[in-house]
């Protein structure tokens, strides 16, 4: 059987465009078995996955959980906002003590970028980046990948770009990496302000006028401003970015071909994109949150293949 190079996803930058591949082909199997009467597949039976969560989540940690449970895992969850790290307990003895409870697999999200990192140096099990602070978020990326393969038949050769908040963005830096290993073309769209200083040292090239980057692209990944990381004003007020970078079905019908629009949720609607074009035919998000499930369940599986190994 083909296997991960990595013990662990950190990151897209950690692992190879074959690791990329497997994750697809193995997807792809599981999102058969999540459109069956019967979910379940008792892959993982005797594997223990702690999700731990330092930061609030809803669909990311939903679809974990649930992707841990088609694949028949036991699974423990873990939030911050109740534990004992509001007692000054320190990220090492949190994971330590769960993992004393025998656990396999930990899935980690935290505020400080290299958080999932530190940890997978210093414990023993797998570990699972689910965003670590604006640094990286693999599974996201992986499975805006796969939505965009499923929908145009292959992410090579194809125009993507990203618009809003690239620079608090963990879903813009892992969706660089994992398309431009995939032989996509990336371009990055929004304000100046909020646009990292060094992104082109990256590959990418930046366009700040919002309708010549639609016209470019095949696909538009739209991402919310992240107001609880912003410590300063970046832009003067809410609707006048939404003036120069928020999507409407009108500006929409008016490009000269159809794009495909995506949006890793949550989706602020009327600002980065207004709701006929969340709910439009062109939108893909709702694919995102199905394709999300099958992708987090062929790494959990990938990763506990090599536990078992």
């Amino acid at each position: 059987m083909k296997e991960l190079s990595v013990n662990h996803l950190i990151g897209i930058k950690y692992i190879t465009k074959q690791d990329i591949d497997l994750i697809f082909e193995t997807a792809d199997h599981f999102k058969e078995v999540i459109n069956r009467p019967i979910k379940k597949v008792p892959s993982l039976r005797d594997v223990t996955i702690a999700n731990i969560f330092f930061e609030n989540s809803t669909r990311t940690k939903l679809s974990f959980e649930l992707a841990q449970k088609r694949l028949s895992a036991d699974v423990i969850s873990f939030s911050a906002a109740q534990s004992s790290v509001k007692k000054g307990e320190t990220l090492i003895d949190t994971v330590n003590n769960i993992l004393s409870m025998k656990v396999d697999m930990v899935v980690m999200r935290h505020s400080s970028p290299g958080a999932a990192h530190f940890l997978s140096q210093n414990i023993g099990a797998s570990v699972v980046n689910a965003g670590d602070g604006a640094h990286e978020h693999p599974t996201q990326a992986l499975l805006d990948s796969f939505t965009i393969r499923e929908k145009l038949g292959d992410v090579g050769g194809k125009k993507i770009v990203i618009v809003g908040d690239i620079l608090h963005s963990r879903v813009a830096l892992s969706n660089i990496f994992a398309l431009q290993m995939q032989g996509a073309e990336v371009k990055v769209c929004g304000p100046k302000t909020l646009i990292p200083k060094y992104i082109e040292s990256l590959g990418v090239t930046v366009e700040p006028n919002l309708r010549k980057a639609l016209e470019w692209a095949d696909v538009a990944n739209m991402l919310r401003v992240q107001n609880e990381r912003l410590d300063v004003s970046y832009f003067p007020t809410t609707r006048e970015y939404t003036q120069q970078y928020g999507v409407t079905k009108e500006l929409l019908d008016s490009l000269n071909k159809e794009i495909v629009i995506m949006h890793p949720g949550p989706i602020n609607r009327g600002v980065e994109i207004t709701s006929d074009v969340a709910d439009s035919q062109q939108s893909v998000i709702l694919e995102q949150v199905e394709n999300g499930v099958a992708v987090r369940m062929a790494v959990i599986y990938l990763l506990a293949s090599k536990i078992k190994n």
